[in-house]
């Protein structure tokens, strides 16, 4: 039997893995650009365009707890900022294209925390964008139905040191 893009992605990254550094980070970002280019040809990629579920678990990880997921986003749907507490995410877009933008968290003096946008970044089909614990950032279909893929170092449901942000009048802030 022949393995799938899917499969070898899976085993890549499951014979490189280990505790989170640079190398491990550029190891993910290359097999998750390279799962990108998968012929289409293959049955769940093709299911997966067919489809375009909002979201849908391709892998994880028994051992290691990793998981990749796909998602679909339509064009104008904004999520919010946020953090992935602990944990570190990939995203990898497929089709369509995300901006995703970074934000600092400021605490000045005698205020609460508070982000300052610190820029954006288009991203489009092929590409890939890390974001390591404690960053934050948002998420902008610009143009869609965008299908991208996220792989996290584990299955965020279970992270509960995850932040995410409220618009108060034009500030953003920790939502309660």
């Amino acid at each position: 039997m022949t393995e799938t893009a899917l499969d070898l992605f899976a085993g890549r990254v499951r014979d490189n893995w280990g505790a989170l550094t640079s190398d491990l980070i550029a190891d993910c970002s290359a097999r998750l650009g390279e799962l990108l280019l998968a012929p289409q040809t293959e049955a769940w990629l093709a299911d997966l365009c067919c489809e375009r579920p909002e979201s849908r678990e391709l892998y994880r990880d028994p051992v290691h707890g990793f998981v990749l997921l796909a998602h679909t986003e339509a064009e104008g749907r904004y999520r919010v900022p946020h953090d992935h507490g602990q944990s570190w995410v990939i995203y990898g877009v497929l089709q369509g294209e995300m901006e995703m933008s970074t934000y600092a968290r400021i605490e000045e003096p005698g205020m609460g925390p508070c982000l300052v946008k610190r820029g954006s970044t288009l991203v489009r089909p092929g590409d890939v964008q890390v974001y390591l614990p404690g960053d934050i950032h948002d998420t902008l279909c610009v143009r869609g139905p965008a299908i991208q893929f996220r792989f996290t170092a584990r299955d965020l449901r279970l992270e509960t040191a995850m932040v995410r942000y409220a618009d108060a009048g034009g500030v953003w802030v920790p939502s309660a």
